[in-house]
């Protein structure tokens, strides 16, 4: 693909690329204020849908291996659906994350996923190690992911495998969150908050659950306790 340049695009696409990047710099503060990423690990990303201007959608993610103290608005890095980088003036020096191929992937093959959340958290990271779903015990995952947590198949990083395996596993499942295998969480969302707020869950049921089990062996809900759950918590909970 041709090179583009940030600032040869529309003025509106320019303007919702800078509101995405103000957004997802952010939502990379959440991620260790919750604990669920160490160091350099872990990645925010959003969409701009912009397909109607430019004939394509773009996403906003985090620079790879850069401090979250030393992110900023000026630091994500923009890209297209396949990955190639964005001229943009500001971050030209800047790599985009290592996972950019599978957030990328997500957004081609699930056109209403409009963020997508990547941790290493403790917790669902060792159930991922483990290779075991999450077991839906709890109203509170019956609220937020509709069922168990599902596992993802093992997927090395550099390219779209880790997206196809998170497409795969989601595609028929009501869960925002899978644990890819041997790797960690990664969650999606309609945008990044809502993909954030999945990642923080994901690591608060991961760790109760793992404490049920050292007393006993957990009681799973009855499915369609976990379908009337769900549906309240997604269509009358909160404010609409």
């Amino acid at each position: 693909m041709s090179e583009i340049v940030l600032a040869d695009l529309p003025e509106d696409v320019q303007a919702d690329v800078a509101r995405t990047r103000q957004v997802v710099s952010d939502l990379h503060a959440e991620l260790p204020r919750w604990g669920v990423v160490v160091w350099t690990a872990g990645n925010v990303s959003q969409r701009v849908r912009c397909a109607e201007q430019i004939g394509q959608d773009l996403l906003v993610i985090k620079p790879s291996g850069v401090r979250y103290d030393q992110l900023g608005p000026e630091k994500m890095v923009v890209c297209t659906l396949d990955g190639t980088k964005i001229v943009d003036g500001t971050s030209d020096k800047l790599s985009p994350s290592s996972d950019t191929a599978a957030h990328a992937y997500v957004y081609a093959h699930m056109p209403e996923v409009g963020g997508v959340v990547h941790t290493h958290s403790s917790y669902a990271t060792a159930w991922a190690a483990l290779r075991r779903p999450i077991p839906c015990v709890l109203t509170m995952m019956a609220d937020e992911f509709g069922g168990e947590i599902p596992v993802g198949p093992f997927a090395l990083i550099g390219d779209d495998s880790i997206g196809r395996g998170i497409v795969e596993t989601l595609r028929n499942s009501n869960s925002p969150a899978v644990l890819m295998a041997n790797h960690g969480p990664f969650t999606i969302g309609g945008d990044a908050e809502a993909a954030v707020k999945a990642a923080v869950m994901c690591e608060e049921v991961a760790r109760t659950i793992h404490l049920a089990y050292q007393a006993g062996t957990p009681v799973p809900l009855d499915p369609e306790a976990v379908t009337r759950l769900n549906d309240r918590y997604q269509h009358v909970y909160g404010q609409h």
